[in-house]
């Protein structure tokens, strides 16, 4: 099928304009008044708005993810579900919108870091959703929406100026923590799951499925 008319460019179009929408809600909220004294500062609240929305749903959708298949902690590249692709392309649609936003809003100079990781992760998303590989990798990458949430927030609170608040103080604290336990609980899951197959090839070779057997080097 030609790239062009691959049927996921509607799904990118309707979650880039999801979120075009929803920063056009959160632009109505009222503003903090530290917050709307400054348009840089107004912009850049409304633009860490729509991040901590997608922060909370991707990052609770990715955990969802795993637990429905929790093969996609090991066959990164093959593991595939409905949920998964989905949210694969919601993901890449806000990256999309981010992007537009940024450059529209002329601060490309000053975000280009975001900038350059947008364009990266779009391009490892790309190849879940067009050529549907690595949706298991790109769910796993996903997981780091959950520290996320902290660290916008956090973000979000400098902004307002309330580096004073007990809060503010937790977020920072829990951002890194955060992450570096959902990688290594992951890491532990996978380690687990590798033991087991070399268990069941060396003592109950029987039991392990064939294909397995001739597909998985670490059951050889």
């Amino acid at each position: 099928m030609p790239l062009l008319l691959h049927p996921a460019w509607p799904l990118l179009l309707g979650a880039t304009l999801t979120f075009r929408a929803l920063r056009r809600v959160l632009c109505r909220l009222p503003l903090p008044a530290h917050v709307q004294t400054d348009p840089l500062r107004t912009w850049r609240w409304h633009n860490l708005l729509v991040s901590f929305t997608h922060s909370i749903v991707s990052g609770i959708w990715a955990l969802l993810c795993l637990w429905q298949t929790p093969e996609m902690l090991v066959e990164i590249e093959t593991a595939w579900s409905a949920s998964g692709y989905l949210l694969v392309c919601f993901s890449a649609g806000y990256f999309i919108h981010d992007t537009v936003d940024i450059v529209v809003s002329k601060q490309t100079r000053a975000s280009w870091e975001y900038l350059v990781h947008h364009v990266m992760a779009m391009g490892a998303f790309f190849s879940g959703i067009f050529w549907k590989r690595f949706v298991g990798g790109g769910v796993l990458t996903l997981l780091v929406e959950v520290s996320n949430i902290f660290l916008t927030l956090r973000m979000m609170m400098k902004i307002n100026n309330a580096q004073d608040l007990l809060l503010y103080k937790y977020a920072g604290q829990r951002t890194l923590g955060t992450f570096l336990l959902a990688i290594l609980l992951m890491l532990d899951l996978m380690i687990l799951i590798y033991f087991s197959r070399l268990l069941r090839s060396d003592f109950c070779p029987e039991r392990a499925p064939r294909r397995q057997q001739k597909d998985k080097f670490l059951t050889e």
